[in-house]
């Protein structure tokens, strides 16, 4: 009797969270998604997750991606799956709230209406003649010449 690697398997009852989130495709690399959990990005259940928890269809998942002032993702966990295939497979595997997508968007809303931050800049960057005139300001200074 030989093991066919390739052969479907029976749809598993729970699955690892890093595999889960490596799988649906919120992370590249499960290393990253590992990386994710450890610093306490993921929430299962409101609750900080371990890598190795055992996910489940039905949980609730709270997911921040990206750079920390990005609002998480919440989502419903609709299926499991061990391989990690093309994007609309993967978006398959979970289904988004109401309230996280309204709270993106109005986020996203927010920061198109915000002030641009290099419109906060009067001057640019200084001149080679503004470089040579502060080199020479902290070359004479008073202390020196007493």
């Amino acid at each position: 009797m030989s093991h066919d690697k390739t052969a479907p398997t029976a749809p598993a009852a729970r699955m690892r969270l890093d595999k889960w989130l490596w799988a649906a495709r919120f992370f590249k690399t499960r290393s990253i998604a590992v990386e994710a959990i450890d610093k306490g990005r993921v929430l299962v259940g409101d609750q900080p997750a371990k890598r190795s928890r055992d996910l489940h269809v039905g949980d609730v998942l709270s997911v921040r991606q990206g750079s920390g002032t990005e609002l998480p993702r919440v989502v419903v966990v609709k299926a499991l799956s061990e391989v990690r295939g093309p994007a609309p497979v993967a978006q398959a595997l979970y289904e988004e709230t109401a309230e996280s997508i309204a709270a993106r968007e109005a986020a996203a809303e927010r920061r198109r209406y915000a002030a641009e931050p290099a419109d906060t800049i009067e001057q640019g960057r200084p001149t080679k003649r503004d470089r040579r005139q502060l080199a020479d300001w902290d070359r004479w200074s008073a202390s020196l010449d007493e």
